[in-house]
């Protein structure tokens, strides 16, 4: 089996390329037997690069416990890399689909590679005193907090991802967040799947910005540029807000 090895900010992925449907989809165990630190190749999880009719490729995501889940942030920058080494685009824009719908990358210089995550309704936020849930292709539970440094992610990350109130949502995904300048996030992640700390989250930090955002606690540029920092390694997100003017409709 060829095999490649990619990681976004140490969030790390093996890569297949199943286009000629060689890779048998039906035995998630293989995944799992795959993923394994110890006997295994190691990884978060498994990207396999599929055949698509309308786009580029599909991608789809499969987390170190061998069960397709939802989209994943660093997953696509990867995938994006890998299908340029593949050849499938022409250019450096580049168009695919993935469980949650379809998404552009762009490869920019230097090799950086945005992508974009689904547009996120008012509607799919939740804002308590306590906390923020908010879907970005992967449901995500943001908890601020003022040591990040000291928090025990696994055990409080743990207690939440398996929290009845998520039960149907197939758990959740936990993100811990401190403010920690001018537009600067430091975030850390529990992933479900994985079961445990990630060194990223994609996804997760994209949440944690947003949820930054509209709690009051970040004031973004014209640009709505956010640094934030991770245990493997920097990212930046921007976004748009767009507000639709409800009276032009009444």
């Amino acid at each position: 089996m060829d095999f490649f090895k990619y990681q976004g900010t140490g969030n790390d992925f093996i890569i297949l390329d199943n286009r000629k449907k060689i890779i048998p989809e039906e035995d998630p165990s293989l995944f799992t037997r795959l993923c394994d630190r110890h006997f295994g190749i190691g990884a978060d999880g498994i990207i396999l690069i599929k055949n698509d009719p309308s786009r580029d490729f599909y991608m789809k995501y499969y987390n170190s416990d061998g069960r397709e889940s939802t989209m994943c942030g660093n997953g696509g920058r990867c995938a994006i890399a890998f299908s340029k080494k593949l050849g499938i685009p022409k250019e450096n824009k580049i168009y695919f689909r993935a469980i949650d719908g379809d998404h552009c990358g762009i490869i920019q210089d230097r090799g950086l590679i945005s992508l974009n995550l689904i547009d996120l309704k008012i509607d799919m936020i939740k804002i308590s005193k306590k906390y923020v849930f908010l879907n970005t292709g992967s449901p995500h539970h943001v908890l601020f907090v003022n040591n990040i440094k000291e928090i025990d992610v696994c055990k409080q990350g743990r207690k939440i991802r398996f929290h009845k109130f998520y039960s149907s949502k197939g758990g959740v995904n936990v993100n811990f967040v401190e403010i920690s300048g001018k537009n600067t996030l430091q975030v850390r992640t529990y992933e479900r799947g994985v079961e445990n700390e990630t060194l990223s989250c994609g996804t997760g930090i994209t949440a944690s910005v947003l949820a930054a955002y509209e709690t009051g606690r970040i004031s973004t540029d014209k640009e709505k540029k956010v640094l934030i920092s991770t245990l493997g390694g920097k990212l930046w997100v921007s976004f748009e807000k767009n507000i639709i003017d409800i009276k032009k409709y009444i």
